[in-house]
């Protein structure tokens, strides 16, 4: 396999390669932004951000054509091959850069495997070595959307990563108010659940001043995975999310991927969530966005876990 000189990744040249391809895929029509009017919503002394979409019509026809193209057999894969008008950067000989194609946040980037791989399936260290490389130069969040039911539109393995601010009023991140409360010790490496989430999950604190290493976010992972009751050395046994900063790691078991037509991915569990529609903005007023997300996670234990 080939081999991609890490001098392409020094300090800032990730940024700034960001920055100029998605010149060039606006330019060329490579990159279809999607447009939104956002609210707020507070439920669970969390403030909601829920971005309502102004037109989704493009997203859909491509999504149309490729179910069309599975039904007839043929291959609906769009990183196999991938735009190059969308390419960033070689990351690594097992991962590569990609910009989002249709893309709500700016600057959304992709991190996904060369060869192909479910989405589905455990992370690895080539993962978080490709994703520590991109979290040097951008101090956002990424996350992971680990299979259909956790929101995943593509099989092939990618991980995603939005810098700031995911708030376009430039607030903080809902979520991290909550971890906030936690007061986590960045050296204890334990994970822990606040009571303030409904719902089943674990976050443990990413140790050191300095952005984690691929080693350092494995361990983190593999830290929830066994909280969380899972095996990573088996096959991917339940849907699940996963959301990470240079600060802390998070994940959050699943059971469906929408509860009455809203649908959650990663970033709902951030407190960023995107409904269609007004019609559906009123339905997730009414329900209240925390109760959404307790729905489509685990139940809390008898423990309260």
């Amino acid at each position: 396999m080939a081999q991609f000189p890490e001098a392409e990744l020094a300090p800032g040249v990730l940024w700034s390669k960001i920055q100029q391809q998605t010149h060039h895929a606006q330019g060329c029509g490579a990159l279809q932004p999607i447009d939104t009017r956002y609210e707020y919503l507070e439920q669970g002394g969390m403030r909601f951000l829920v971005r309502i979409l102004a037109n989704l019509s493009r997203k859909e026809k491509a999504d149309l054509v490729q179910q069309r193209r599975q039904q007839a057999g043929q291959s609906a894969n769009p990183f196999l091959p991938y735009d190059p008008d969308l390419f960033v950067v070689n990351l690594s000989a097992t991962h590569l850069c990609l910009l989002n194609k249709y893309n709500v946040v700016d600057h959304h980037i992709l991190i996904v495997t060369r060869a192909f791989e479910e989405q589905d399936s455990w992370l690895t260290l080539a993962d978080f070595e490709a994703l520590a490389l991109c979290m040097a130069d951008i101090d956002g969040l990424a996350f992971y959307n680990g299979g259909r039911l956790a929101g995943a539109s593509q099989r092939h393995k990618h991980l995603q990563l939005v810098p700031p601010p995911l708030c376009p009023d430039r607030s903080p991140l809902p979520l991290a108010t909550v971890i906030a409360d936690l007061a986590l010790d960045p050296q204890a490496c334990h994970p822990v659940a606040s009571s303030r989430l409904p719902f089943r999950h674990a976050i443990v604190p990413l140790a050191g001043a300095t952005t984690p290493t691929g080693t350092t976010l494995l361990g983190a992972y593999k830290a929830l995975l066994t909280y969380l009751g899972a095996d990573g050395r088996a096959p991917q046994t339940w849907p699940y999310n996963l959301l990470v900063t240079r600060e802390w790691m998070m994940a959050v078991p699943r059971q469906q991927d929408h509860y009455r037509s809203i649908p959650v991915n990663s970033l709902g569990f951030a407190g960023s969530l995107l409904v269609k529609n007004l019609e559906q903005f009123d339905l997730l007023q009414a329900l209240g966005p925390m109760t959404v997300l307790r729905q489509v996670a685990w139940a809390k234990s008898a423990e309260g876990e």
